[in-house]
């Protein structure tokens, strides 16, 4: 079963009104009496529901994966009026904003990592504020910025440890309506017009959405929250320094750009120029710039035609001497 199997049977799960705690179990003795307080409700070891989040969650985490201990998974009570109001708030705002989508509210999950305290401050009252600089990569525009569900470990990596060594991480719902991309480091902070509702780094394959701080407790619902360890947070810095970066120091980006669109299909060579005109216009830096090329263009093909670059103009050094 792939990751969109996996989120599309969390969706089924979590689309009911009422959420029971039915097969929850509550030890006083945890180290998550905050959780359990009238909150959430601990959702059982080896239930279905259990496995679903956890494979999703673990999927997420790459190759971090088989250093993560996933302790418990909570659940969204709903125990107070003031919770479950804000689920009827959120299945209102998925009404209109499909009305105004043609019938496709595009409600997607994603993650959202953080202290303890704020997590559970999340929950019991909403988003305070647009959270904290993202850890892993660039910030996509001034907003709450989430995870999409392939990539847990970008959420984790927003996780403190708490007393207890335990890393905390939310997956919400999230109404995305219309998407728009936001280019690496950019100011932006609302929809750039009526056509939009929400932002990300890719249209195609998004790994970061980003919602407005206007609809951040409108657009946005929690609804459980991973525990889970980690050795240490050299595991999860590992990742990135493991990932071959590539090198443009040998093309200029405009010889780069072109045999891309050998490879690419018309929208992402869309995105690419528009992204390349904002880093002529001095929008955005050059590392932005080829950090939105990673991401829209992947580095096994960036690498792949940097080495046959590479290569040609070696053989051309050889036949010239």
């Amino acid at each position: 079963m792939d990751q969109s199997d996996v989120e599309s049977e969390i969706s089924l799960t979590i689309d009911d009104d009422e959420i029971s705690d039915s097969g929850s179990v509550c030890d006083e003795t945890s180290p998550f009496g905050l959780f359990t307080e009238d909150v959430f409700v601990q959702i059982e070891e080896g239930s279905l529901e259990h496995g679903m989040i956890m494979r999703s969650f673990l999927t997420g985490m790459g190759s971090v994966a088989k250093y993560t201990n996933v302790v418990a998974i909570h659940k969204n009570s709903l125990s107070s009026l003031t919770r479950k109001a804000r689920l009827e708030s959120f299945q209102l705002f998925s009404e209109a904003v499909a009305e105004k989508c043609g019938g496709n509210a595009n409600v997607r999950l994603g993650w959202f990592g953080g202290p303890r305290e704020e997590i559970l401050g999340i929950v019991k009252h909403g988003f305070s504020h647009c959270g904290r600089r993202p850890v892993n990569g660039q910030s996509y525009g001034v907003g709450v910025h989430l995870a999409s569900t392939q990539f847990s470990i970008d959420g984790a990596l927003s996780s403190d440890v708490d007393e207890d060594g335990l890393k905390h991480i939310l997956l919400c719902r999230v109404i995305m309506g219309n998407m728009e991309v936001i280019c690496p480091g950019s100011n932006q902070f609302h929809p750039s017009s009526q056509n939009f509702d929400s932002g990300v780094d890719n249209l195609l394959a998004p790994r970061r959405y980003i919602v407005w701080s206007a609809n951040m407790n409108s657009h946005i619902f929690p609804t459980f929250v991973i525990s889970f360890k980690v050795p240490s947070e050299n595991d999860f810095l590992s990742v990135q320094a493991n990932v071959p970066k590539p090198r443009t120091s040998l093309m200029t980006f405009s010889a780069l750009i072109s045999i891309l669109s050998r490879f690419l299909n018309p929208s992402k060579m869309a995105l690419i120029d528009k992204c390349y005109n904002d880093f002529r216009g001095h929008k955005i830096t050059r590392p932005q710039f080829i950090n939105w090329l990673r991401l829209t263009a992947g580095d096994g093909l960036l690498l792949e035609v940097l080495k046959r670059y590479t290569q040609e103009r070696s053989k051309m050094r050889q036949n010239a001497n």
